[in-house]
């Protein structure tokens, strides 16, 4: 069976709405996901399943529109495209909770960094379905702008580096 690290947009961050991760564990167990487990309260769920992503990914966000009425989008990324881009940070420098990747279903727009207005020293970089962006003062007080952030959902580096760890771990079992 394929593990699969499923990363949600906008929940419990103000967007879509309100879900537990235990409500988000039992709803992957009734769609038939094996090994379920949640990482944090920001929609991140780590399982293994027999189809393919692409199956996968409609199943969760047809489930999610039942629970919420509106599926906040679902990401499905591997435990090796994780752990590169772990790997890969283009901030070495940069402390990883102060790191952002922001996940995309496809590849940013070729034009994406022209509209970027980062007035307080954030550094970004694309690299295909990723962007990284390092906040030297945090995101919380950032003005940053960069539209193409918008169609993705964001972890810090931290947080990537623990779902591929707990995939890894779902592997060898």
């Amino acid at each position: 069976m394929t593990v699969f690290v499923a990363l949600l947009r906008a929940v419990n961050v103000g967007g879509t709405g309100m879900l537990s991760m235990a409500d988000l564990k039992a709803l992957c167990e009734e769609i038939g996901f094996k090994d379920v487990k949640t990482y944090i309260q920001s929609g991140n769920v780590v399982f293994r399943n027999e189809e393919d992503e692409t199956t996968v990914q409609a199943r969760l966000e047809e489930a999610l529109e039942r629970k919420m009425g509106k599926s906040p989008g679902v990401i499905l990324r591997s435990r090796e495209v994780l752990e590169r881009v772990a790997e890969h940070s283009p901030f070495p420098h940069a402390k990883p909770n102060y790191l952002l990747v922001t996940f995309l279903q496809d590849a940013a727009p070729k034009d994406a960094l022209d509209k970027l207005v980062a007035p307080g020293g954030e550094e970004v970089h694309i690299a295909g379905r990723e962007i990284y962006v390092h906040y030297p003062d945090g995101s919380g007080r950032s003005k940053l702008k960069l539209p193409a952030l918008k169609a993705g959902t964001s972890r810090n580096l931290n947080t990537v580096r623990k779902l591929a760890e707990m995939a890894r771990e779902l592997e060898s079992n």
